[in-house]
């Protein structure tokens, strides 16, 4: 009886033991989701995320767009809120603001790309999110180092920090993380070494760190990832050998080591990367030989690219032959030899070569045929261009003779004295003597079709005007807005384009179109201030469809459908499409009009006096605008060329933030920069950045020079200059530019705005905006920095004269590029002597009478430039072809018909 009742007692005890154990259990976990709830509220307020994606009374785990939560105790174990648009509130300042993450202990993963995030990355990171296991801020805008605490988080798999604008070293705690398979650093403001710990990887199969600033050489070590897949180093300033070790790199696929400083000869062991299917060297100093068995076993290779890489020798005959490769980047070197011949039966392929600016020589052979396009231009190949080169070919500046553009017959002669096979020279003079008989049927041809192409105009503007004068009895017949007709190729949304407004309601809102309500007639359409019901100011566009092209506003709502999210530009608040004839666009009012109506202005209306704006406030809209350009040609695909670039484009809001406007000329770039090599072998080459419309060039080259303009104005306070004609610009920069050296700040002052009250400091800021505007005015359009490095350099701009003012000696070193403002300054970089041409006085220019003309240039440069004989121009780094007159030898600065116009 007794042991019986023990039993009993002993069973109850573990019963209330085991109840208590899970009760406490049970707190503790409800006590966790409740700090977790708070925490995402708490991210949720800080980010601004919107009600629409987090609704505030509604379960996180179920109902709250991308939060994953663990199906055991819901805790929460994912985030992700790429592309969230934030509330408005959130978007004014958009900051890092993140710290109630400390709280999701059990995060695995957190996806912020996309997401504006403005600010340094806090060291608690590394710290307290120890289950990380996936991290992705790429596109946050995030500033500042990489916190060396990273190297905590060994449970990382994944790193996603690209196209941001980190600077510092790359920290050697990240070696550490054993566990990661994708390291991704690429497009940031990167310095230093590749840490020679990132050898420890040993799980990593993607490592990119392309477009940064690293230096010194590739680690060894790299070699001992035998699992990785891509390596991608392009665009630093790495200047040692490439490695024996990459070619122990068995599972490679993609190598890109292009655009550094490499130097040596290509290793024969990158043969054994069998798996390589794409290799990137060009834009490097390598030289020597390529031997055929380098590339023997390389039968997976798909794209190769080493322009301008220094090579000699004979180009590897197994190239022509490769079974998978189809697209090939060799110009640029000093190949020498003859084209291979495969016979009249060859098999088209398909494949694209460019072997411009090398030394082959000898006639063409059918090999040709291979290709769907390759260049051989700047070469020396000669004889009779045969029948089956077809318009794939381009053959510019060879000493062929029967084919216009070729090189002159003294030079053919002069490269193949004492070589085999000798020029024959006999067609050349033979075909002189036809030549006036060519020339006369040439312009007999001309005038014929060109009376035929004045008859077929005036028969179209006869049909036209027939057509207006019908159609004038039609206005205000409204039909379906979806009815207007589209472009080719773009289809549009029209309701996600705002609001639909009634040719009514716009006849209310600009009082009829009154003349007191106009505000200027720009080239797509007149621009009307109007005022719709509840008090809202707008601007209102009228597009007559008689006077302009209907593709312009078809295009505007183009632009706006891709990019009408972002802050930078002007917005898009309807339309009205009722009728046939005439078509309305509503924006936004801009209180403080343009920068050319704001830089100076009246203070009241009875009074002549004009207030300037401040230097913070002229500063602050030079970023606005780069942001706006900045978006258009880096985070558009393809990228959007605005072609209009001037201070009447600049609209500012109540608070002086800028929005891009005048969109009606934006289009897609020629030739976007993932394609450029591509295109350039698809379509006839230009000598001219004008389309053969006349109108503004299609490049993002062209935007950085008319920016250049508009920054000159910031700084001088000089109106007007962005929109003057050649003359007029061509002569202010004559007497402007001088006054602009890295080496001197005094000099600046004789050309600042005198209206600006500015002390050191900021007097530093000025010399630095200064600094900027000249390197995107260079002649060259290839040389302009692109716009996200001119938004960086606007954003730190005493980093551009201090560092390198501090560090001229390194940028003297032409084979240096260790800063970010190094490489937006490549295109210019003076010897010392510089300094001593700059004028005593303001009416003063500059030695060899141009403003443009430097005293000296890179090796760098002058070895990626390829003259008519094909041979690096570096000898001739003070002739015309490297610094040429900015306006008269430079297409792209000259203005459209429409350039002094704005809408």
């Amino acid at each position: 009886m007794v042991d019986r009742l023990r039993r009993v007692v002993y069973v109850c005890i573990v019963f209330w033991l085991v109840l208590f154990e899970f009760s406490e259990e049970q707190e503790i976990n409800l006590s966790t989701l409740r700090e977790e709830r708070i925490a995402l509220l708490e991210l949720r307020s800080s980010l601004g995320i919107r009600a629409k994606e987090w609704p505030i009374k509604e379960n996180p785990c179920t109902d709250w767009l991308g939060i994953s939560c663990s199906a055991l105790d819901s805790r929460v174990i994912g985030i992700n809120i790429s592309r969230f648009s934030r509330t408005r509130k959130g978007s004014q300042n958009p900051q890092f603001s993140v710290d109630a993450l400390q709280n999701l202990t059990a995060l695995e993963a957190f996806n912020a790309s996309n997401f504006a995030l403005h600010g340094n990355i806090p060291d608690w990171f590394g710290l307290r999110l120890t289950s990380l296991q996936v991290l992705d801020l790429r596109s946050c805008g995030i500033i500042g180092i990489i916190p060396s605490t990273f190297g905590n988080l060994t449970n990382l798999t994944s790193v996603y920090l690209s196209d941001n604008s980190l600077s510092g070293s790359v920290p050697l705690s990240l070696g550490q993380l054993s566990r990661l398979s994708v390291l991704h650093l690429s497009n940031n403001s990167l310095t230093g070494d590749i840490p020679e710990s990132f050898s420890s990887l040993g799980n990593l199969t993607w490592l990119d760190m392309s477009l940064n600033f690293l230096a010194g050489e590739i680690p060894p070590g790299v070699g001992k990832l035998s699992l990785l897949k891509i390596l991608n180093l392009s665009g630093n300033s790495l200047s040692s050998s490439i490695p024996t070790q990459l070619g122990d790199l068995g599972n490679l696929v993609d190598l890109d080591l292009s655009e550094n400083a490499l130097v040596g000869p290509l290793p024969l062991v990158l043969g054994r990367l069998r798996s390589l299917q794409r290799m990137g060297i060009g834009g490097n100093s390598l030289s020597g030989v390529l031997q055929d068995n380098l590339f023997t076993s390389l039968t997976q290779l798909q794209f190769l690219v080493m322009d301008h890489a220094n090579f000699s020798g004979e180009f590897p005959e197994i190239l022509w032959s490769l079974p998978q490769l189809w697209f090939v980047d060799a110009s640029g070197n000093n190949f020498t030899g003859s084209l291979p011949d495969v016979g009249p039966n060859v098999s088209f392929t398909g494949a694209i070569f460019n072997l411009s600016g090398n030394t082959f020589s000898g006639n063409l052979t059918t090999v040709i045929r291979r290709f769907s396009s390759i260049d051989l231009s700047a070469n020396y190949l000669q004889g009779t261009v045969p029948d089956y080169a077809s318009a794939n070919v381009s053959l510019r500046s060879n000493c062929f003779d029967n084919i216009p553009n070729q090189r002159n017959q003294r030079e053919c002669t002069l490269f193949y004295s004492g070589s085999n096979p000798v020029f024959d020279s006999s067609p050349a003079k033979s075909g002189k003597k036809n030549r006036n008989i060519i020339l006369a049927a040439v312009l007999g041809g001309v005038a014929l079709i060109s009376l035929l192409v004045i008859f077929a105009v005036l028969l179209c503007v006869c049909i036209r005007k027939r057509g207006a004068t019908e159609q004038r009895g039609t206005r205000g017949v409204q039909t379906p807005a979806l009815a207007s007709p589209q472009l080719p190729g773009v289809t549009l949304n029209f309701s996600g384009l705002g609001d639909v407004f009634t040719y009514q309601q716009i006849l209310q809102a600009t009082g009829e179109f009154s003349d007191e309500n106009l505000i200027k007639h720009g080239h797509s359409g007149d621009l009307f201030k109007g005022v719709l019901d509840g008090g809202i100011h707008v601007v209102i566009k009228k597009v007559d469809l008689q006077l302009a092209k209907k593709e312009g506003y078809m295009l505007e709502f183009d632009i706006f459908s891709k990019v009408s999210s972002h802050l930078r530009l002007v917005p898009l608040l309807g339309h009205c499409l009722e009728n046939d004839n005439e078509k309305f666009l509503v924006y936004k009012y801009m209180p403080n009009g343009d920068l050319s109506s704001s830089l100076l202005r009246k203070t009241n209306a009875d009074d002549d006096s004009l207030q300037s704006l401040d230097w913070i406030t002229r500063l602050k809209i030079a970023i606005g605008a780069a942001e706006g350009l900045s978006c258009l040609h880096h985070d558009c695909t393809p990228p959007l060329v605005h072609r209009d670039v001037q201070a009447s484009s600049i609209l500012l809001d109540d608070k002086f933030e800028v929005r891009l406007g005048s969109l009606s000329e934006v289009c897609a770039q020629e030739g976007d920069t993932h394609q450029r090599r591509i295109t350039r072998l698809l379509r006839l080459p230009q000598t001219s950045e004008q389309g053969n419309s006349g109108a503004p060039s299609a490049t993002c080259a062209y935007d950085v020079y008319c920016f250049g303009k508009i920054l000159l104005e910031l700084v001088t306070g000089k109106l007007g200059m962005s929109a003057a004609n050649d003359a007029t610009v061509k002569e202010w920069l004559d007497v402007t530019i001088p006054y602009i050296n890295i080496y001197d700040k005094e000099l600046v002052t004789n050309i600042v705005d005198p209206s600006l009250i500015i002390d050191e400091d900021l007097l530093e800021e000025v010399w630095a905006m200064a600094i900027v505007a000249r390197s995107c005015l260079n002649p060259k359009p290839s040389k302009r920095p692109l716009m996200r490095y001119i938004l960086k350099a606007l954003e730190n701009p005493l980093k551009v004269v201090r560092e390198e003012h501090t560090s001229s000696a390194r940028i003297r070193n032409t084979s240096s590029r260790g800063s970010w403002n190094a490489a937006l300054f490549g295109s210019w970089r003076h010897s010392s002597s510089d300094v001593a041409v700059m004028p005593a006085a303001p009416t003063s220019k500059m030695e060899g009478g141009s403003s443009f003309k430097h005293s000296g240039t890179s090796a760098s440069q002058g070895s990626g430039q390829i003259g008519e004989a094909g041979h690096s121009s570096s000898t001739r780094r003070q002739s015309k072809e490297i610094f040429p007159e900015p306006l008269d030898e430079c297409d792209v600065e000259q203005q459209s018909p429409h350039k002094n116009r704005s809408d």
